[in-house]
């Protein structure tokens, strides 16, 4: 374990930052703890902000990881407001805007992600913006009132979550999205078909295959999206949502292995062996799948800060689920468990036009993923069988009278 006398500084308070100083006293670490977040407000819950909160049904209070006086409680100090701008990881310290630097023994990467940009003619248009942030939602909460035109550029999950919770504030929503199917990254063609009708349902003019030539406005302010027919959609508010990048800055600058994230092993540990990388900036070995990649979820952040730490204080390795995953749209919860890349068969249980069914996705009679709709009892199926190589029985997964808990028992018995 360190020493009641090292420093663990973390850089990014988000939920993964948040979580890892909130184990790491848990686990027992004795020494220093400083948590470094470029946002001025302490750990937050982000999955709320294309949700409950964009609709005013969560104020920010409920929004925190932990009451600010837990941080006190449990000597984490608090640095909000800061953005770290250099990384030495040979002279062991981290640059601050404001020129401070703090020294460390360890170092946690927990820098997240930025939102993918539009550089498209008009992107800087008063009323073009991005949903990643609190202060991006509190813009948005402030700007979606009775009388704006939104159009959200992209149909993945912050899109059709913003989509809808507009929708049911009774708002004007058209959706872009320059793929032919919503959801298309993350699910197969069975749950994208099924949500494309739902926003329909509900009013949202949904365009498949949109190509986007430029924001226009007048005098700065938005008024429009231009098509690349030349169809301008009439918009006064445009939510960009296309996607996230990695945030390396730090990492490149600091010298570090880096592809499609900072890359990780199995301890969250980077190629630099005092520094760790969690959450969405990393890129770790999936061990259900036999390869690496980047997870944007929840479930991921909190399991690599419980690696991290666990590796700084000396305890074993905790057991790694398989990734998974949520949406709320209406009064749809849309919960996945596993990555469905790679299948070649599929099996519905349930019934799409009774809004709650599940798809089962499989390599052989492997099971790779699932996809939930409004069915707990497929999705914790799913989380004790996805990643166990166990055969399953087919026939029984595809017959409806089947008990899926029960299926789920035997296989592993």
């Amino acid at each position: 374990m360190e020493g009641a006398g090292s420093t663990v500084v973390i850089v990014g308070a988000g939920h993964a930052g948040g979580n890892a100083a909130a184990l790491l006293r848990q686990y027992g670490f004795e020494g220093r703890i400083v948590l470094v977040g470029a946002e001025p407000v302490p750990p937050y819950h982000r999955p709320p902000l294309s949700k409950a909160y964009l609709k005013g049904e969560a104020d920010v209070e409920r929004l925190w990881l932990k009451p600010r006086a837990f941080y006190d409680e449990n000597r984490i100090e608090l640095v909000l407001g800061a953005a770290a701008t250099a990384l030495d990881a040979a002279g062991k310290t981290l640059t601050l805007a404001d020129g401070r630097q703090i020294a460390w023994d360890t170092l946690i990467l927990a820098t997240g992600s930025v939102p993918r940009a539009l550089t498209i003619p008009g992107h800087d248009l008063h009323g073009v913006v991005a949903l990643r942030s609190l202060a991006d939602a509190d813009v948005l909460r402030e700007r979606v009132k009775p009388g704006e035109k939104l159009v959200v550029i992209g149909a993945g999950y912050i899109g059709l979550e913003a989509a809808a919770a507009a929708r049911q504030l009774g708002h004007d929503v058209t959706v872009l999205e320059a793929a032919p199917r919503v959801l298309g990254r993350v699910t197969g063609e069975t749950v994208s078909a099924f949500y494309a009708g739902e926003h329909r349902a509900k009013g949202v003019d949904l365009r498949l295959g949109a190509q986007i030539a430029a924001f226009v406005g007048e005098a700065g302010a938005l008024t429009g999206v231009q098509l690349a027919n030349g169809e301008i959609v009439p918009a006064t508010l445009a939510l960009v949502g296309i996607g996230i990048a990695p945030d390396v800055a730090l990492a490149q600058q600091a010298g570090l292995v880096c592809a499609n994230g900072v890359q990780v092993d199995d301890d969250a540990r980077t190629s630099h062996p005092d520094i760790y990388a969690i959450g969405d900036c990393a890129s770790r070995p999936l061990a259900h799948y036999g390869r690496t990649g980047r997870l944007e979820s929840v479930h991921n952040a909190v399991e690599q800060a419980k690696l991290a730490a666990a590796a700084i204080v000396g305890k074993p390795r905790p057991a790694c689920d398989a990734p998974w995953f949520w949406s709320d749209q209406y009064d749809l919860k849309l919960q996945t468990v596993g990555l469905h890349e790679g299948y070649d068969a599929t099996v519905v249980r349930g019934d799409p036009a009774a809004r709650r069914f599940a798809v089962y996705y499989l390599a052989g009679r492997t099971l790779l993923a699932v996809d939930a709709v409004n069915s707990m009892p497929d999705f914790l199926c799913g989380k004790k069988l996805v990643g166990s190589g166990k055969p399953l029985d087919l026939d029984a997964l595809r017959d409806p009278a089947t008990d899926i808990g029960k299926f789920a028992a035997a296989t592993l018995a």
